[in-house]
């Protein structure tokens, strides 16, 4: 099996500060079920200097940007240095890394954002794990179901992942850029350091160090 789909190949879990979260994950949607208790339990440890506790279950860091118009569901947690702007809407487990941005009319649900992840236009981040640095363009979504309704399968190198989810979205690696107006189908997984182009549908496995270039296929990076 591709070891891309491995949690230690596709993240540096110093960049999170839900490392124990991930911890002892083997893949990385192990962990979308045990978001919400991981968040309740880690809140009610944060320290009350950096962070306000402004809601049920939601805590976010005193020096965090976070837009009036933005609407907040707990459990959440949005790091230090965060930035939510303008009719987000976060809807509930969610965790926002240190300097991550979530946008203008961006929508996440049961989904954790790495330290310096950008979904700044327009995004959909559904059951789905954004590690380092990735940055998803304008417009770009994670579709977590799939159109049939049946558990999600992870396809790589003629095998298949059983997740036995129904939901399921995206998993892109460290510093992963997705192209404005991608879908990332369900169970899509973009290994570390990779491109995705404008307009693609990516569905299965994109190696770590390559470009997807859609219908043209995927190269590696030079």
């Amino acid at each position: 099996m591709n070891k891309v789909l491995k949690t230690h190949e596709l993240f540096d879990l110093s960049k999170t500060i839900a490392k124990e979260l991930f911890q002892n994950s083997v893949y990385p949607w192990d962990v979308l079920d045990g978001i919400d208790q991981f968040i309740t339990e880690l809140g009610n440890t944060l320290d009350c200097d950096k962070f306000d506790r402004v809601g049920e279950n939601v805590w976010i860091a005193k020096d965090a940007t976070v837009a009036d118009s933005a609407c907040i569901i707990g459990p959440c947690i949005i790091d230090c240095g965060a930035e939510v702007r303008q009719c987000a809407y976060i809807r509930g487990k969610a965790i926002i890394g240190k300097g991550a941005v979530v946008g203008n009319s961006c929508e996440i649900k049961n989904a954790v954002l790495f330290d310096s992840v950008q979904v700044p236009h327009f995004n959909y981040v559904g059951d789905s794990v954004l590690g380092y640095k990735a940055h998803m363009g304008a417009g770009s979504v994670t579709s977590n179901v799939k159109s049939d309704k049946t558990p999600v399968c992870v396809k790589s190198d003629g095998e298949c992942v059983q997740t036995e989810r129904k939901k399921l979205g995206a998993m892109l690696g460290d510093f992963v850029e997705v192209g404005c107006n991608s879908v990332l189908c369900p169970g899509s997984i973009v290994g570390r350091n990779s491109n995705v182009y404008p307009l693609s549908l990516v569905r299965g496995v994109v190696p770590e160090n390559s470009i997807f270039k859609g219908e043209r296929g995927i190269i590696p990076k030079t």
